[in-house]
């Protein structure tokens, strides 16, 4: 029977897990209690023997011995090697129970599309939640030690009522190497298509709704098959084991206290004489009991205190099947105006020990206290695409740069503009023409005096329209704000 404190844990309070340390049932002691008196079985008698039987040149030998081993505990990994199995197991051993094939709602969709008030409606839907539990029961006597010994054999089926002699001699009749779990599911196709035939499920949407429902049960139960048919790898659990066992058989020879050799300070060492290694048998609770944990809940099918009650599972599935496709069927309460008709918001009633909750504000968005800036600006509305007010240096770039940096939210589209206005169209004027005289004057001036500038010829102006060669670029004008 599965072992659950969860009332106790409900608050959180001084001391709360630590009055779960005193319970037997289901307990790490009563699970892990027999290898820990054999580890300290085994350290108590290697002690006695190092202290009283052995000589002085054996202590020598078994003291190399001893730092050799208590050297080798620090190469294997165990909680990186134990934290990954264990935690494959626990996530393997919570699927397994969510995969176990529950007829909640493959029941309320026969009683809504299965109809008839008379006795062949309700031996029809009554059959066809019993093909679904007979179904659930054959594939947990594959996987569950509780269930097979409840019923051991195909006659104890028959006998509990999930099966008629006449269905056990078809079962029986269909020869298959394989799990024949899934036969009752394919009755139940049959008899659904037959109630359509006969107008008992009124449309095929019905049918379809009620098939749909029955092939998630059925993978359920295929699940579970399988679950138990591809385990863990060998090959994973194997050098978890070794390395546990390997990890202690080191602790046992390497943890043992050893004598100060002749010559050596030995008060000075700081070695204290434990007869009973307090943190080497910790050690060995919390590594070995985290492997006792992933080896019982490896497969939660078995017989230990907190494997699954798949009896109970049985029984409780058959019993509220059969209540709602048949007791409840078409048995509905009188409709009647509730408490609340006439009020525009319901409030339930609260009692002195939960009235202080009414005094707490709801819950209305983690941004509802945001406080919002006050500048009516940040709040204005503008159209998307349009351009916003100014740009406002940033406070940071402002201590940087000075109050008049830009501020780096300006678009892409006006990156290179520098907050100007719009440009003004670039003109075209014409080259001047150098003046004769000044050219005339600067060569006179030249402090060499033997050469003079060259100078191009003077063109003589004339009214004629300069030429394209004769033309410049300006840079843009900038207009007056």
């Amino acid at each position: 029977m599965t072992v659950s404190y969860t009332l106790k844990v409900a608050n959180a309070r001084f001391g709360g897990f630590s009055k779960l340390l005193f319970r037997w049932r289901g307990s790490i002691y009563k699970l892990l209690y027999k290898e820990f008196l054999v580890f300290l079985s085994l350290y108590a008698l290697l002690s006695v023997t190092y202290r009283k039987l052995l000589t002085e040149e054996q202590k020598r030998l078994y003291a190399q011995i001893a730092h050799y081993c208590n050297r080798s505990t620090d190469l294997i990994p165990m909680s990186f090697v134990l934290g990954f199995y264990v935690t494959l197991v626990v996530n393997r051993w919570w699927a397994q129970y969510t995969s176990i094939p529950l007829p909640d709602q493959l029941m309320c969709v026969v009683s809504s599309t299965v109809h008839g008030a008379d006795e062949q409606g309700r031996l029809l839907r009554r059959t066809l939640l019993r093909y679904a539990n007979l179904s659930a029961v054959l594939v947990l006597r594959s996987v569950s030690t509780r269930v097979l010994k409840r019923f051991p054999t195909m006659d104890h089926v028959v006998e509990a009522g999930f099966m008629s002699s006449e269905e056990r001699k078809k079962f029986e009749s269909l020869h298959s190497d394989f799990n024949k779990y899934w036969i009752p599911c394919v009755w139940f196709t049959n008899l659904a298509a037959r109630a359509r035939k006969d107008g008992r499920v009124r449309d095929d949407i019905s049918l379809c709704l009620l098939l749909e429902e029955l092939n998630k049960y059925r993978a359920k139960c295929s699940m579970l098959f399988h679950y138990d048919w591809i385990s863990i790898p060998l090959v994973y659990t194997q050098v978890v084991t070794i390395a546990v066992y390997s990890f202690f058989a080191f602790c046992v020879i390497g943890r043992q206290f050893l004598e100060a050799e002749e010559g050596a300070d030995s008060t000075g060492s700081g070695e204290l004489d434990l007869y009973v290694p307090l943190s080497t048998l910790l050690q060995f609770f919390f590594y070995a009991g985290w492997l006792k944990v992933a080896e019982q809940i490896i497969n939660p099918f078995g017989e230990d205190d907190d494997d699954f009650e798949t009896n109970k599972l049985i029984d409780r599935n058959l019993q509220v099947s059969f209540l709602s496709v048949d007791d409840m069927y078409q048995n509905l309460p009188a409709a009647e105006k509730d408490k609340y008709w006439d009020e525009s918001t319901a409030q339930p009633p609260y009692t002195v020990a939960t009235a202080a909750e009414t005094l707490r504000p709801s819950f209305l968005g983690s941004t509802f206290n945001l406080r919002m800036s006050e500048d009516p600006e940040q709040s204005q509305q503008v159209e998307a695409g349009s351009p916003g007010p100014a740009p406002r240096p940033t406070p940071l770039l402002g201590r940087l740069l000075g109050t008049a940096a830009p501020s780096p939210s300006v678009g892409l589209k006006n990156l290179g503009r520098g907050g100007r206005g719009p440009r003004t169209p670039r003109l075209l004027r014409p080259r001047a023409e150098p003046d004769p005289e000044a050219v005339a004057r600067i060569s006179e001036e030249d402090t060499d005096g033997d050469e003079t500038l060259a100078r191009p010829e003077p063109r003589p102006v004339t009214g004629r329209a300069p030429s394209a060669d004769s033309l410049i670029l300006l840079p843009p004008v900038p207009s007056s704000p």
